[in-house]
Order: C-alpha cells, then structure tokens, then sequence
C-alpha cells in the first residue's frame, strides 16, 4: 500500500486527489492551511487519514509533514504538490505584498516539502533500500503560456514547472520520477474569476470538475510510472497534452562579434523560422 502526502487538499483538486487516492487504497497524509476544510474531507475518507493543519510554505513545517508521514505508516511514496493561491492584479497594480504572498506559497509551498521528500529518499536509496517514488508538482497554463492579470501567479507556476524538471535529473538515480501537470478545473481559485468557463452544465459532462484531473495525477504516483519524469502535462476535461517547454531553436552564427546595425534583417529571419509562440490567456 503506497504511502502519498497531498498538499492543499483541503478543497478543490487537493480534495479531488485525496478522494481518489482513497479509492486507489492509499494511505494519506492530508496537508492544507484550513483544519477545518481537513477535517470535512477526512470525514468523507474515514478512518486512517492523517491530516496536518500548517503552512506548506514553511521550511520546518515541511520537513516536519515529511516525517510525520514516515513516522505513521513507515514510509512515504509519493507527494502531490498542490497548495496554491492567487492574489490577480495588472502588472502595475501588484503591490509587493502580493508577489511575495502569490511566490511564497505557490514556488516555495512546492520546493520545501520536495527538499525534504527527496531527502528522504536519497536517503533511503544510499541505504540500499529500493525507492520508487513520486513527485506530481501542480503547475499552470499562466505559468506556461502566461496569463494577463496574473503576473504574480504565471511567475511563481513557471517556477513550479522548471524545479520539476531539474529534480526529474537530479533524482532520477534515487528511483525517484518528478512530474508536473497543468490542469483547467473548476476550484475557489477559478470559479469566481473564470465563472463562465468554469460554471457547472446543468446536464451531460461536468468538463470543469476537478475530478477530471485526479486519475493522471493518481497515475503518475502510482508504481507504474516509473519510466515517465521530468515531464509536464495539461488536462482538462476528458484531454490529456502532453506540454512541451523551451527547445533550442535555429541559429544565426557569424562566427564573430555582431554589429548592432546588420542584426534588424538577421533576427527578423530568425523569426520567420521559428515557430509562433502560444497566446498568453486573456491577450
């Protein structure tokens, strides 16, 4: 039975994680800021959910989740970063409050608990004993593509998405996979802002519903997936994409130094044959 750390569970996809988790007879070891939105979601679970009320972002509170997990069932197998907020302004309205806020739980709320996990696991490995764990970081299509209005927001999930993919290498040889997804789902976060998109149909296939996300994510944790890291997947709905991120492009080389003045033509070719960049959502 796999042991799995879901973070921000307390609501939203947190919530449609755990739930399926339980399904898939996991132990959970449940993290959100609200005890009270724990304790509503370890009554749906019943009995044997470990809920630890705290903030994510943390240092000694991650270390400390971590080892609570380790501490009560003997083992940690997979973490599900997830914890998140949102603080939306246009560039020249975000006060300084809000970016540290928005970075501070959504990169640092990632980070810490996976410092500490992978600690664990190399840990483990250097041991001799066999590791075969998980990592599934929630990052964003803000974070990918970007998001007007949510400077703070598309800076702190780019963040999340780049760490995946150092960790994937960095930790590879520990059997360790590190992933991440980027969902569209109906959550306190979306469900005000986004209320058109995101509003429930009164009939046929919820395509917003956070549940929709929560078997890719269960997958990924899952023992099986051993062959799949360092990888980021949008879903949404009934889609699953599989996003591919900055690649080397073509090459304008002069084999010296360039003039300033003879480089208008030569980046405007450079252009033409790279391919178009994705639409920022809401341009």
């Amino acid at each position: 039975m796999r042991t799995v750390i879901v973070t921000g569970a307390g609501q939203g996809l947190g919530r449609a994680h755990a739930l399926a988790f339980a399904a898939a007879g996991a132990q959970l070891v449940l993290n959100d800021l609200s005890a009270a939105n724990l304790e509503a979601v370890a009554a749906e679970l019943g009995p044997g959910v470990v809920t630890v009320p705290g903030d994510i972002a943390d240092w000694d509170f991650a270390a400390a989740l971590v080892d609570r997990a380790v501490a009560e069932f003997g083992r940690l197998d997979a973490l599900v970063n997830n914890a998140g907020l949102v603080r939306d302004r246009m560039l020249t309205n975000v006060t300084e409050a809000e970016w540290d806020d928005v970075v501070r739980v959504n990169l640092k709320g990632h980070f810490a608990p996976l410092r500490h996990a992978a600690a664990y696991w190399k840990a483990q490995a250097k041991a001799g004993t066999p590791v075969a764990a998980r990592v599934v970081n929630t990052t964003s299509g803000a974070g990918l593509q970007g998001s007007v209005g949510q400077v703070n927001y598309a800076a702190a999930k780019a963040g999340v998405a780049a760490p995946a993919v150092v960790a994937a290498a960095e930790l590879a040889r520990h059997g360790v996979t590190v992933n991440a997804i980027a969902p569209s789902a109906r959550t306190p976060m979306t469900e005000e802002v986004f209320a058109a998109t995101m509003r429930a149909p009164e009939s046929g296939f919820d395509e917003m519903a956070p549940e929709n996300v929560s078997p890719l994510v269960v997958w990924l944790a899952s023992a099986g997936a051993g062959d799949v890291t360092g990888r980021v997947f949008e879903v949404s709905g009934g889609r699953i994409g599989v996003a591919d991120g900055w690649q080397h492009g073509d090459v304008s080389d002069a084999g010296r130094r360039w003039d300033q003045e003879e480089l208008g033509p030569v980046v405007r070719d450079l252009l033409a044959r790279a391919p178009q960049p994705a639409a920022v959502y809401g341009a």
